[in-house]
């Protein structure tokens, strides 16, 4: 699911997932960029091509189809290299969908899914090739053993914890520091604020608490002498402090800044969305009146077109109880074109046989055969008999040979 929304999906998957989802393949293509740095691609890869270094959006958008695909395998194939699989470098005339075939074969070796045509890849650009070449860069990126260590922080320097007595001398220090600098820039006639006089004066005034006088005091300074010495001795009494980058008073204002810049930046935002919002009412509204009218001048024309609608219903309703029929009588029909073609091959089996003079011939010659035959049985029968009447008569003439001898040996027997 993460690749899928990861390579935007179709379109029903960014229709749910939002609008900005058809921006994820830039966004995708930029970490690609990225990945092929750490990879050192403009030495290893493109210095062999002779291509220029590829921009954040290359693969996003389409440029030159032509140039773009033979970008897209020729990296590729790089990038199958590095993972220390051999593949052929890709030529500008071999055939792309063997190319795109042999890509994908290794894609999968890799485990990953392949959930789209290999069309898509012969534009050289979208979201299915930037997928691909992501995929080889992440298996390259772990074939060199190449690791993302943590963030290194710059360490802020801390401040010393203190009381809010040093606080205090600190600030004073700075303060008659930078007073220090101011009084030095002074012209030479400018007069300087004496506050040992001031100490010795609010003595000598303590002192004299007890015998001034008791009749109102009138002063005989001019007023506008008063002022000039005034705004003479002004810029003494001036304190200016060194503003502080870690001091939480710049952050404060920063922060009243902003907040003022927002505000700002807010009004006239507000200003441009309520015109924008008030022209898409009036468009919506222009829409609504628009398809009222449309609705209303289509109205008979849309009761023609349901009545059509249900006419071409009944009309498939009675092609489909009309093909039943035909589609029954069509198979009786095979049915009795079968049975006669089984009694057109009895007929002519038949017709041959009766025509045919071969079966004729083989019983003559069959005949002659056992003729032949019964001969040399004759023979061989007279033949047995012939020895048989031999073996006869030879035991008959042993027999009266034998019957014909003398009984002396019988007489002697006797005796």
């Amino acid at each position: 699911m993460a690749e899928e929304q990861r390579r935007g999906g179709d379109g029903g998957a960014v229709a749910e997932s939002g609008p900005g989802m058809q921006y994820m393949p830039f966004v995708v293509m930029e970490d690609l960029l990225d990945k092929l740095k750490l990879l050192n691609y403009e030495e290893d890869f493109l210095r062999g091509v002779g291509f220029k270094p590829l921009s954040r959006h290359y693969f996003a958008i389409q440029t030159n189809p032509g140039e773009q695909f033979f970008m897209f395998t020729s990296l590729a194939a790089w990038l199958i290299n590095l993972m220390g699989k051999p593949f052929d470098t890709p030529q500008e005339y071999d055939d792309p969908n063997a190319t795109i075939s042999s890509i994908l074969d290794e894609l999968r070796q890799l485990g990953s899914t392949v959930d789209f045509p290999p069309a898509k890849l012969k534009s050289g650009f979208g979201e299915h090739v930037i997928y691909v070449i992501d995929k080889f860069a992440d298996e390259a990126l772990k074939q060199t053993n190449f690791n993302w260590n943590r963030p290194i922080y710059p360490e802020e320097e801390m401040e010393e914890e203190s009381t809010m007595d040093d606080d205090a001398e600190l600030t004073l220090d700075k303060v008659e520091e930078e007073m220090g600098n101011d009084y030095d820039d002074i012209e030479e006639e400018e007069s300087f604020l004496d506050l040992e006089g001031l100490k010795n004066l609010k003595n000598k005034t303590e002192s004299s608490e007890l015998s001034k006088p008791q009749e109102i005091m009138e002063s005989t300074t001019d007023a506008i002498d008063w002022r000039l010495e005034v705004e003479r001795v002004l810029p003494s009494l001036k304190v200016t402090i060194r503003t502080d980058n870690k001091d939480w008073r710049t952050h404060v204002d920063q922060m009243h800044q902003h907040r003022d810049g927002i505000e700002q930046s807010l009004s006239q935002t507000k200003g441009h969305l309520d015109k924008l919002h008030q022209e898409i009412s009036r468009t919506l509204e222009k829409i609504n009146s628009r398809e009222k009218y449309i609705n209303n001048q289509l109205e008979h024309l849309l009761g023609e077109f349901r009545h059509m609608q249900d006419s071409l219903a009944e009309v498939k309703e009675q092609y489909r109880q009309a093909s039943g029929g035909v589609t029954e009588r069509s198979r009786a029909l095979a049915e009795v074109s079968e049975d006669l073609e089984k009694i057109k091959q009895d007929m002519e089996e038949r017709g041959s046989s009766m025509t045919d003079g071969a079966p004729l011939v083989k019983i003559k010659q069959a005949l002659q055969r056992l003729k032949t035959e019964i001969t040399q049985m004759d023979v061989r029968i007279g033949t047995v008999e012939h020895s048989l009447l031999q073996a006869r008569l030879k035991d008959r003439s042993n027999m009266q040979r034998d019957m014909n001898k003398p009984l002396v040996s019988d007489s002697y027997d006797y005796a």
